[in-house]
């Protein structure tokens, strides 16, 4: 599923721009760090399979406890998501305070978003704490109603929101929706004051950082190739080697694999997709996202944006294609929906155009827990980068036996499907329906 990231310049026609290039636009300042080629370690205390933020939290954590750590990874670190994502931070959790009563009751239903909540307040209070240099801000959110019944239910969910801190939340109607962003192509909506910003890639490296400092080797671009028991461990055959290790965590995400079938049949690779402009003039982008929020939309198939750290690109990504991987196809029509919420952005080119793959759950939540003694962290539905970091914390806590790891969502049953084994072969009709439904004025 890797997609292609480098495509000569005659392969690009408009509206890219002659130089664009089909990767990360966060990678042109934090490029994948140039690690060292190691051998995989005879043995370790804690093997962790997967560079992105949940494996290198829970890497953090067990390297600082004392546990020699080593962390693998088929790519260079964190090339997932974790540094393709568009790097806004929210409460993570979707099913709503009903939902989650109607599932689990009403304690463990607060339980579950307070989580959500002490997911944002984490990753801030990390960054600040160790010091990464990553343009984290508290900007708020601006999530748009992409029609009137939708605008309508978004009051409801204000009104009925859960207490707590971390949810402060206020309407903003259509008639005054300019003070929010520069576009009439919405009907309102609500601003979560709480919300955040931050460049995925080089919060990513500053983490990575850090693991090394806590004595963690981290091995790019060593693919775990089998894991079995092995008596009281666990037996790791990599690339480079073999290794035994007391405790293993999967951290694979949207890239769970063949190596760990059982979580494969449990979460949806699903493909994320994102632009950045040209840069532009500074006043032009502060004229579309006056308060430099990030934003999202109603959409099933949704829209996320922001203006890039510094101001002069817009940043824009959706769930355009359920089965293409080319960046090539992918850009244009993305730039299509910009366009149409943005008009005057229709002289700006495509400098950059890339995907990851996110892990969506059959009952939109995520999960961690322990599977035949293997620990794992997943299914972020899209908000990987708050809650794949704060659980990969509290997996890494739960290695080390320690009380404050436990969470609401321990215990949780983790569905999959009769038949499914990994391949989504249901998301192109799903996708279909549910851009038939955005179109609908309900």
């Amino acid at each position: 599923m890797s997609p292609p990231t480098q495509a000569p310049h005659s392969a690009l026609s408009a509206p890219f721009a002659a130089d664009a290039k089909l990767q990360p636009y966060w990678w042109e300042n934090t490029p994948r760090p140039a690690l060292p080629t190691l051998p995989a370690p005879a043995e370790v205390d804690v093997a962790v399979v997967g560079s992105g933020y949940t494996g290198l939290q829970a890497a953090l954590q067990t390297a600082r406890g004392g546990r020699h750590t080593a962390v693998f990874d088929a790519e260079d670190a964190g090339w997932g998501c974790s540094s393709r994502n568009g790097g806004q931070v929210s409460t993570s959790v979707k099913p709503s305070l009903e939902a989650l009563t109607r599932r689990h009751g009403p304690q463990k239903a607060q339980d579950i978003l307070a989580e959500g909540r002490q997911s944002l307040a984490y990753l801030g209070e990390f960054v600040q704490r160790e010091g990464i240099d990553c343009s984290f801000g508290v900007v708020g959110r601006f999530h748009a109603a992409h029609n009137e019944a939708q605008f309508r239910l978004l009051a409801r969910k204000v009104e009925h929101r859960g207490p707590g801190p971390g949810v402060d939340a206020y309407l903003v109607p259509r008639s005054e929706q300019r003070a929010e962003i520069g576009t009439d192509a919405y009907h309102g909506g609500v601003v979560y004051t709480r919300h955040a910003s931050v460049d995925p890639a080089r919060y990513h490296q500053g983490l990575l950082q850090r693991v090394l400092a806590a004595g963690a080797q981290v091995l790019p671009r060593c693919p775990v190739l089998g894991l079995e028991r092995d008596g009281a461990r666990f037996k790791l055959t990599t690339a480079r080697g073999t290794t035994l290790a007391r405790d293993v965590v999967v951290a694979t995400n949207g890239y769970t694999g063949a190596l760990t079938p059982w979580l494969r049949r449990r979460v949806i690779p699903i493909g994320s997709y994102i632009i950045a402009t040209e840069e532009m003039p500074r006043e032009q982008v502060v004229a579309l996202i006056p308060h430099n929020r990030i934003v999202s939309d109603t959409r099933k198939v949704v829209f996320y944006y922001r203006a890039s750290p510094d101001q002069r690109r817009i940043v824009f990504g959706g769930r355009v294609s359920f089965n293409e991987t080319d960046t090539r196809v992918s850009g244009p029509i993305l730039y299509r929906d910009l366009v149409g919420i943005f008009p005057a952005l229709a002289s700006v080119r495509i400098s950059h155009s890339w995907c990851g793959f996110v892990a969506y759950t059959f009952d939109e939540m995520m999960h961690l827990g322990r599977h035949e003694g293997i620990h794992y962290a997943m299914g972020y539905c899209g908000s990987g980068v708050g809650m794949g970091s704060y659980l990969g914390m509290r997996i890494g806590q739960q290695v080390l036996g320690l009380a404050e790891g436990r969470t609401a969502f321990d215990g949780l049953a983790f569905p999959t499907r009769p038949l499914y084994t990994g391949k989504p072969w249901f998301l192109a009709p799903s996708i279909r329906y549910y851009r038939w439904r955005d179109r609908m004025p309900w």
